[in-house]
C-alpha cells in the first residue's frame, strides 16, 4: 500500500512544479522588459539582463534564481550595471557644481542577443513610442535625449552603433575595448570607456614564463577580436618559447563542429580562455557540466562561471586564474547597494523578482510589483558573490565613468549655450543629441589624462585566483599584479603561496609538451614538431650543462673536465708517471734492484777474475757489459718523475748510448768467438786479431755512430715537454715529446740492426764446444732483445699517456734483463752454485779439442 502511495505522489510532482512555474511566469510576464527613470535628460541603457528561449527548457532543480520558467533564463548578476547607472545619476543629480538646476534620468532596455530585438528596441528608444511600435524619424514624446549606454559585447554595440551612425546619435559602449568600434567612419558617434588590452598578452605569456608552462591551450572567439588576440599570443610566445598545443576557434553558431570542438582537451594541464562575455556564454556553459577539472582556466574576464552548475562539491573553475584591469576599490558604491530594495525603486521591475527569489518574498495577488512577507533586513550585500557580487566590475565601472563623461559633456555644453545667449539661464536645457559628440570626443581625449571624475586605468592588470571549493564558496582572491610600465624583469609579481590549485594538483601544475631536460642533457628538436616538443640527448665528451632545457652544451675549457654528470667543469690536475704512482714506484724498484744485482755480479766477477769461467769468456767485454747493463737499468729512472727540458734530452740520449755500447759488447763478444774457433784465416792474421784485441775496437766505433745519430736528433729536433689534455679524463698528462719521430726511429733501428748483427754472429758459433762457449746465450739473449723491441714499437704507438711511458720503461728494463740474465746468469750459477765445474781439471776431462789459436783469455 505504502509503494501505491508513494508512486501516485511522485506521479504529482510535475503537476505541482507546473503551478509553481505557472504562477512564477504570470507575474513575470505581464512585467515589461523597460522601465523608465524619469529626469530632464535622459540616458539610454541597454542591458542583458534576461534572454528569450524559443524552445522548452525544464527549469533547474536546485538553482531557481536560474531557470525560473521554460522561456527565461536570467542573469541577475548583470543587475549591477543598472545599480551602477543609478549610483552615477544619483551623484551627479546631488551635485549643484554638475548640471545645476538639471537632472539626469534613464531608460533602461534589455537586450536579448538578437540582432531584431536589440535594434527593436532602439528604434522603440529612439522614437520614445510607448506601444512598442517604431516610428522611425518621430519622436511621439518629447524628451531630451543625450547618449545610449551599450554593452556588454561588441555584436551589441556595433549593432546598435550602426543605426545610431545614421543619426549621429552619441553611443557609449562600456564593454571590453574594440579597434573595430573606433573605425570613425563606421562608427562616427561610439565612444570607447573601456581600456586597451594592449598589454595582456604579455602579462598572460609572462605568467606562464613564471610558472614554467611551455604547452598550452588557446580558446578564443571566431572573429577578428580573436584573430587579433591570436597573432598577439602567437608573437609574445615564439619569444618566449611556449607552444600552443591547440588553438580553438569558439564559431558565431554551433553546428556539427560541436562534438569536435571537445576533442584534444586533454594534451595540456593549462588552458586560455580569451573573450567577452556574451562569446564566452556557451562554451563555458559546457566547460562546467562537463567538470574538466584537471585543467587551469586562465581568463581576462570575472565570467559569471559557476552561475552554471548544481551544487556538487567538484567545481571545473576552481583554482582558476582570471585578469583582470587594476581598478581602485569603490567602498561608497558598495554602501550604495545596501541601501537598494524594491521599496525604494518601485519603478524598477527587476528588483521585486531579486527579493522573491533571493529572500523568500511572495507576490502579490493584486499587483506583481508588490511583495508580501519579506524580511526586514534584506539586503542585496548578505548575497554570496556568485549570486550578485557587491564589488564593483570592469563593465559597472565602465557604465559610472559613461555616465560622468555624458554629464560633464552636457555641462560643458551648458556652458557655451549660456555664454552665447545669456538671457535664457534657468530655461530648460534644449540640444540635438549630435551636439555632444563634439564634447565626448574632447573628454575621450581628456579621459586618457585622467580627470578628477574618472579613476584612473593604466595598462596593469591583478590576477585573481578563483576559489571554489566546496562549490558555492566563489572567492576571487588576488595572487598578484602585471605592471606593464615596469622595468623588465619586475613587471610580474606572483605570491604562489595564495594560490589555491584545482584539486587534481598537490603542487604547482606542470604543463609541458615532453618532459624538461636536466642538468647534463640538451634539447633535441623532433622533425614535424613544435619546438616545445623535443627529445633530450647527453652532452657531448667534455661538454656540460647546468640548466634545464638548454639547446646547446657548453664545451669545458682545455685546462678542466666535464665531471660524469655533465653538470660542471673541474680542473684538471698534472699527471705524469710519478714515483708516488704504483706503476712508476714498482719499475723504479724493479730498475734500482737490477742495477744493485748487476752490481753484485761485477763483484763477483771482480772476486773470481782468476777462475777459468770468467777468462774463458773474456774478463775485459764481461766487465764493459756488466757497467754498461747498469747504466741501462738506472737510465730508466730517467723516465720516472716529472718531465723536464734535461731529463726528457737524457732519456733518449742515454739510452741510445748504454744500449749501444751493450749491444756493441755483444757483438764484440760473439766476433770474438768465431774468430777464435770459425775463423780459416792464415794463422798470422788471426793471432794479430786476437793479439791486438781488434774485436775491442767494435764498442767506440758504434758507439761513435750513436753518438752521431743522437747529436744530429737533438740539434734538429730535440725532445720537449709536451702536455695532453685529452689522453686522461680529468687529467694533463705531462711527457716528453720526442721530437723527430724519424731521429727516434733511427736510433731504435740502428739497435735493432746491432741486436741483429750480434745475434747473426752468436749464431754462427753455436756449435762450438761447450766448455767454452757462450755463443749459444749469446744468440738467445739477442734473440729476446730483438723480439723485445720490434714487439714494442706497436704497442707503444697503441699506448697513450703514462702507460706509453711505462711500456718504454719495461721494454728497457725487459731488454736488459734478457740481454743480464742469459749471459751472466749460467755462469753465476757455476761460480757460485758450481765451483767444482769452475777449474781446469774438470775442462780437461770435458774437452777432448783444444784449438792451437786459442789463447788464454
Amino acid at each position: 500500500m505504502f509503494s501505491w502511495i508513494f508512486t501516485f505522489w511522485l506521479l504529482q510532482i510535475p503537476k505541482f512544479a507546473s503551478a509553481f512555474t505557472f504562477n512564477i511566469s504570470r507575474c513575470y510576464y505581464i512585467i515589461t522588459e523597460e522601465f523608465h527613470h524619469e529626469g530632464d535628460v535622459v540616458i539610454g541603457a541597454f542591458f542583458p539582463l534576461h534572454t528569450f528561449y524559443t524552445g522548452k527548457k525544464m527549469p533547474h532543480p536546485t538553482m531557481p534564481y536560474q531557470y525560473l520558467d521554460n522561456y527565461i533564463q536570467y542573469n541577475f548578476k548583470n543587475y549591477q550595471y543598472i545599480l551602477a547607472l543609478r549610483y552615477a545619476i544619483e551623484g551627479i543629480n546631488r551635485n549643484p557644481n554638475l548640471l545645476p538646476n538639471i537632472s539626469l534620468g534613464f531608460n533602461f532596455y534589455n537586450v536579448r542577443f538578437t540582432e531584431k530585438e536589440t535594434l527593436m528596441n532602439a528604434v522603440i528608444w529612439l522614437t520614445a513610442h510607448l506601444q512598442r511600435e517604431a516610428l522611425p524619424n518621430y519622436n511621439c514624446k518629447k524628451r531630451n535625449f543625450s547618449a545610449a549606454l551599450t554593452g556588454t559585447s561588441w555584436i551589441t554595440s556595433a549593432q546598435i552603433g550602426t543605426l545610431f551612425h545614421l543619426f549621429k546619435f552619441p553611443q557609449i559602449a562600456f564593454g571590453p575595448y574594440d579597434p573595430l568600434l573606433s573605425d570613425h567612419g563606421q562608427y562616427s558617434s561610439l565612444h570607447q570607456m573601456a581600456s586597451k588590452d594592449t598589454s595582456l598578452s604579455l602579462a598572460i605569456v609572462s605568467l606562464m614564463v613564471h610558472f614554467r608552462w611551455s604547452w598550452v591551450g588557446l580558446i578564443i572567439p571566431d572573429d577578428h577580436k580573436g584573430n587579433k588576440i591570436l597573432s598577439d599570443f602567437i608573437e609574445e610566445m615564439e619569444r618566449k618559447q611556449i607552444c600552443l598545443a591547440f588553438v580553438k576557434m569558439i564559431p558565431a553558431t554551433w553546428t556539427s563542429y560541436f562534438a569536435k570542438f571537445w576533442e584534444n582537451m586533454d594534451e595540456t594541464n593549462v588552458i586560455i580562455i580569451y573573450g567577452d562575455i556574451d562569446s564566452l556564454e556557451v562554451v563555458m556553459r559546457n566547460i562546467a557540466q562537463r567538470l574538466l577539472t584537471w585543467n587551469v582556466w586562465v581568463m581576462n574576464i570575472e565570467h559569471h562561471v559557476i552561475d552554471y552548475a548544481d551544487y556538487f562539491m567538484l567545481d571545473t573553475f576552481h583554482g582558476s586564474l582570471i585578469f583582470k584591469h587594476n581598478y581602485r576599490e569603490n567602498i561608497e558604491f558598495t554602501k550604495f547597494i545596501q541601501t537598494v530594495n524594491p521599496n525604494k525603486y518601485p519603478e524598477d521591475i527587476y528588483l521585486p523578482k531579486l527579493w522573491y527569489l533571493l529572500f523568500k518574498c511572495s507576490f502579490s495577488h493584486i499587483n506583481c510589483n508588490v511583495l508580501d512577507n519579506c524580511q526586514t533586513n534584506a539586503s542585496l550585500d548578505v548575497l554570496p558573490s556568485h549570486i550578485f557580487d557587491v564589488a564593483m566590475s570592469e563593465e559597472s565601472t565602465n557604465i559610472y565613468n559613461g555616465v560622468y563623461a555624458v554629464a560633464h559633456s552636457l555641462h560643458e555644453m551648458r556652458l557655451q549655450q549660456l555664454q552665447m545667449q545669456p538671457d535664457e539661464i534657468g530655461e530648460e536645457m534644449n540640444f540635438f543629441p549630435w551636439q555632444l559628440n563634439t564634447f565626448l570626443k574632447d573628454i575621450e581625449v581628456r579621459d586618457k589624462r585622467s580627470p578628477d571624475w574618472r579613476q584612473t586605468i593604466d595598462a596593469d592588470y591583478d590576477i585573481l585566483n578563483l576559489w571554489n571549493l566546496p562549490k558555492g564558496l566563489g572567492l576571487k582572491v588576488k595572487i598578484g599584479s602585471f605592471f606593464a610600465n615596469a622595468p623588465q624583469g619586475q613587471q610580474l609579481s606572483v605570491s604562489e603561496q595564495m594560490i589555491q590549485w584545482p584539486e587534481i594538483f598537490s603542487e604547482i601544475p606542470q604543463s609541458a609538451c615532453s618532459e624538461s631536460c636536466g642538468a647534463g642533457y640538451r634539447k633535441v628538436t623532433l622533425e614535424n614538431k613544435a619546438i616545445c616538443c623535443y627529445k633530450c640527448t647527453p652532452c657531448a665528451d667534455n661538454e656540460i650543462s647546468n640548466e634545464t632545457d638548454v639547446d646547446q652544451c657548453v664545451k669545458c675549457p682545455e685546462s678542466h673536465y666535464a665531471n660524469t654528470e655533465k653538470n660542471n667543469c673541474y680542473q684538471k690536475s698534472v699527471s705524469f708517471l710519478s714515483y708516488e704512482d704504483s706503476l712508476g714506484m714498482a719499475l723504479a724498484s724493479i730498475a734500482l734492484c737490477l742495477s744493485a744485482l748487476t752490481a753484485f755480479v761485477i763483484g763477483v766477477f771482480v772476486k773470481h777474475r782468476d777462475t777459468p769461467i770468467v777468462k774463458a769468456n773474456n774478463r775485459s767485454l764481461s766487465y764493459i757489459l756488466l757497467i754498461t747493463l747498469t747504466f741501462c737499468f738506472l737510465c730508466s729512472l730517467n723516465f720516472i718523475g716529472q718531465p723536464n727540458t734535461a731529463s726528457c734530452i737524457l732519456q733518449q740520449t742515454t739510452f741510445a748510448v748504454a744500449f749501444t755500447m751493450a749491444l756493441a759488447t755483444v757483438l764484440a763478444k760473439a766476433i770474438t768467438v768465431v774468430l777464435a774457433f770459425k775463423v780459416n784465416f792464415p794463422g798470422r792474421m788471426v793471432r794479430w786479431l786476437m793479439i791486438s784485441r781488434g774485436p775491442n775496437y767494435i764498442i767506440p766505433i758504434c758507439t761513435l755512430i750513436q753518438l752521431l745519430l743522437c747529436g744530429i736528433w737533438m740539434a734538429t729536433s730535440p725532445p720537449f715537454i709536451d702536455k695532453d689534455d685529452h689522453i686522461e679524463h680529468g687529467h694533463i698528462v705531462i711527457l716528453c715529446n720526442k721530437g723527430s719521430a724519424v731521429a727516434f726511429h733511427c736510433v731504435l733501428g740502428y739497435l735493432c740492426f746491432l741486436a741483429l748483427g750480434s745475434y747473426t754472429m752468436a749464431f754462427l758459433s753455436r756449435n762450438l764446444p761447450h766448455t767454452f762457449n757462450e755463443s749459444k746465450f749469446l744468440s738467445f739473449s739477442m734473440l729476446v732483445f730483438f723480439c723485445v723491441w720490434v714487439t714494442f714499437l706497436p704497442v707503444y704507438h697503441s699506448t697513450k699517456g703514462k702507460v706509453m711511458v711505462a711500456m718504454e720503461v719495461f721494454s728497457i728494463l725487459a731488454s736488459s734483463t734478457a740481454l743480464f740474465a742469459f749471459i751472466f746468469g749460467p755462469k753465476c750459477y757455476i761460480i757460485l752454485l758450481r765451483p767444482e765445474k769452475n777449474s781446469f781439471n774438470h775442462m780437461k776431462k770435458k774437452t777432448h779439442y783444444r784449438s792451437k789459436n786459442f789463447p788464454n783469455i
